[in-house]
């Protein structure tokens, strides 16, 4: 695989969420993944396996399927451990330790090795040992709070959670630590959680409402829906679109390019006067469809763009123009990124079936044909039969 991360080569316990999501980063830069996968008789089934089997956030991998309960699958494991430089696991605290694989063990076989632990509590807390899900982690960091109706806190998908707060984080910290490691030539556990990650995403609002210029409440503040320059409106067609107006000279484009000549306007930053400049926007935009909309305002400094829904989006001529989105096999997916100008990423391999490369895995750990068929006539490793 190309990519800046061709050197790595990462060991992943899977599960579903934000670790997937991190190594889906990894794997999108060039990193070696290997999944490590419960045989296919004990799958859990249900959101488990709607989440893993054939996810566009499962591209990249390969898959060994082992039953870890089994001493030669923990040895088959530990031996590619030692030529890891990432492990990512997202068990809650102890589950690791269970299986033989915690962070002392691994790095007894390789003290160099990054071991990264992806919850949503932390690994340490009152809370560690509880279960929870994205929606849960965002509403104690402070973030969901503040998003959604004034009436309502509303859950912003699994975003702010999984994927910003955890799965990036994850990834951004497993990366430094890798290049702490060799700097130092030792390993270290990184203990990324969800709700650490999620307030660290509040930075900003944390950093205005010190300042007095942020509010602790929904629909307040000119970020959160309650500006007028700043939110969606409904057209004509039912469709909508955002403004994002906030500088003064962008602010005044938007006026001029919709006509607006009212001075009550010129109120841009009086939070007083915010619903109802609201209400006279949304009655103008109402005017006219979206696509009308788009030929007066795209492509001006009037900050705007069209709500697009997911189908939509990857045919807009500027994702387009950058390839942001690809069809792999009818698949419409986000591309990797970000851009690299020398060791440039590509799509990597849609997700692997499980055990699908168990053989090359096994033999990669220093098994011979031999071994293997025996690990796989006894029921300790897992293969698939493609067709």
């Amino acid at each position: 695989m190309p990519g800046p991360l061709t050197h790595l080569t990462v060991i992943e316990l899977a599960g579903i969420g934000p670790g997937p999501f991190a190594c889906m980063l990894l794997a999108d830069l060039g990193a070696k993944v290997i999944r490590i996968d419960r045989p296919p008789v004990t799958s859990r089934g249900g959101l488990d396996d709607l989440m893993r089997n054939d996810s566009v956030v499962d591209r990249g991998r390969r898959s060994l399927s082992l039953n870890m309960k089994d001493p030669q699958a923990l040895e088959a494991v530990l031996k590619l451990v030692e030529r890891a430089d990432i492990l990512i696991e997202g068990f809650r605290p102890g589950v690791a330790e269970k299986l033989g694989l915690s962070p002392a063990a691994c790095h007894g076989r390789n003290p160099k090795l990054v071991y990264g632990r992806m919850t949503g509590w932390g690994q340490t807390g009152p809370l560690a040992q509880t279960a929870g899900h994205d929606i849960n982690y965002v509403a104690l960091s402070g973030a969901l709070h503040a998003i959604g109706s004034k009436g309502q806190p509303l859950p912003p998908l699994n975003l702010v959670g999984d994927y910003g707060g955890g799965g990036m984080l994850l990834a951004m910290g497993v990366l430094a630590a890798v290049t702490q490691a060799h700097h130092s030539g030792q390993g270290q556990v990184v203990d990324a959680a969800m709700t650490d990650g999620a307030a660290l995403l509040m930075a900003a609002q944390f950093g205005l409402m010190a300042k007095g210029f942020w509010r602790d409440e929904r629909e307040a503040n000119f970020l959160d829906g309650a500006a007028h320059f700043y939110g969606t409106y409904e057209c004509a067609d039912g469709k909508h679109v955002a403004l994002g107006a906030i500088e003064p000279q962008f602010y005044r484009e938007l006026l001029q390019r919709c006509g607006i000549e009212d001075p009550h306007f010129q109120k841009q930053w009086d939070a007083a006067e915010w619903p109802a400049l609201r209400t006279k926007l949304a009655d103008l935009f109402r005017t006219r469809r979206r696509a009308q909309w788009c030929e007066l305002l795209e492509g001006s400094d009037a900050c705007f763009a069209p709500v697009l829904s997911m189908r939509e989006a990857a045919a807009h001529p500027h994702n387009a123009a950058r390839g942001t989105f690809v069809d792999d096999g009818g698949v419409v997916q986000p591309a990797p990124a970000p851009r690299f100008d020398r060791t440039p990423a590509v799509l990597p391999p849609k997700a692997p079936r499980t055990g699908e490369h168990t053989r090359e895995l096994l033999a990669l750990a220093g098994l011979d044909a031999a071994g293997i068929d025996a690990l796989v006539a006894g029921g300790v490793a897992f293969e698939v039969a493609l067709s």
